[in-house]
């Protein structure tokens, strides 16, 4: 298939996107096989993932996201903001809360100010069934996955696990070095225990109100940040008694503000901005 794609390249605290309406659910299939070379950053756009706007019959929207790599996500925190911004760069909706359907739910979205949205994550998944982890290597139970010890080459790291529709990893460390995240984090992306790979979040606690992140993202490597890992990061905090329920995350890219009252029925939030950088078209 040949098609001239419309795009916009856009952000969430340096977390990239190619984002466009251009594309039908049905061109969709044909066209995802070139989407690992339009985010290539030396001879295509170069992204984090591709996000595509599509319509809905559950909700008002539905949106895609791809990695870098090409495989499918279920959910981005960044990504569904930068989905909202688009939203409204081109009068798509009236509404000031949307509904956006992900294959990790439908999210809701609405702006707050000065290019930031406020999304409704949706509740935590505990259940390591559903992260999912491998209950064969870790037992069968339902009891949350918390400051486990796991094997990760020459080291074991008190890993806490959970899904915010797509599965984390969180470890605790007093210093966030690069032979940290770059060695290890391919590591625990891939380990046995995580059959659908992980992200994973390396956490430094500063006070009781702020935490430093930074996340090999599965399918990307490390990011400038990630939106689902900072809810992720603040649910295992306020579990672990860590810090408590309302946090500034500081990510490489910009902060987030994340919300959770500490029940497994109370649902996450997280506010932060989205911007536009260009605009193009590409033929693929």
């Amino acid at each position: 298939m040949s098609k001239t794609l419309s795009f916009h390249k856009m952000e969430g605290l340096g977390n990239d996107f190619i984002v466009t309406g251009d594309v039908s659910a049905e061109e969709t299939e044909q066209i995802r096989g070139s989407f690992e070379a339009l985010c290539h950053r030396r001879t295509g756009i170069g992204a984090d993932g591709v996000i595509l706007v599509l319509p809905s019959q559950t909700a008002d929207f539905t949106m895609r996201i791809f990695n870098s790599d090409g495989s499918e996500a279920e959910m981005c925190g960044n990504g569904i903001r930068c989905f909202a911004k688009y939203l409204q760069m081109h009068n798509l909706t009236p509404l000031q809360e949307v509904k956006i359907q992900t294959l990790a739910g439908t999210i809701m979205v609405s702006p707050t100010s000065n290019d930031c949205y406020r999304v409704n994550m949706g509740k935590p998944v505990l259940d390591p069934s559903l992260i999912p982890l491998n209950t064969e290597l870790i037992g069968q139970t339902k009891d949350p996955f918390m400051m486990r010890e796991v094997k990760c080459d020459d080291k074991t790291f008190k890993i806490s696990a959970l899904s915010m529709g797509n599965p984390h990893a969180v470890l605790y460390t007093e210093n966030l070095t690069d032979q940290l995240v770059n060695h290890y984090g391919p590591i625990l992306e891939s380990h046995g225990i995580f059959p659908r790979k992980t992200n994973v979040e390396f956490i430094k606690v500063l006070s009781d109100n702020e935490i430093q992140m930074r996340v090999y993202e599965r399918g990307c490597g490390e990011t400038q940040a990630c939106g689902t890992g900072a809810c992720a990061a603040a649910v295992s905090g306020v579990i672990n008694k860590m810090h408590g329920k309302k946090v500034t995350v500081h990510l490489l890219g910009g902060d987030l503000h994340i919300e959770w009252q500490g029940e497994e029925t109370d649902p996450v939030f997280m506010t932060g901005p989205a911007k536009e950088v260009f605009r193009g078209s590409v033929k693929i």
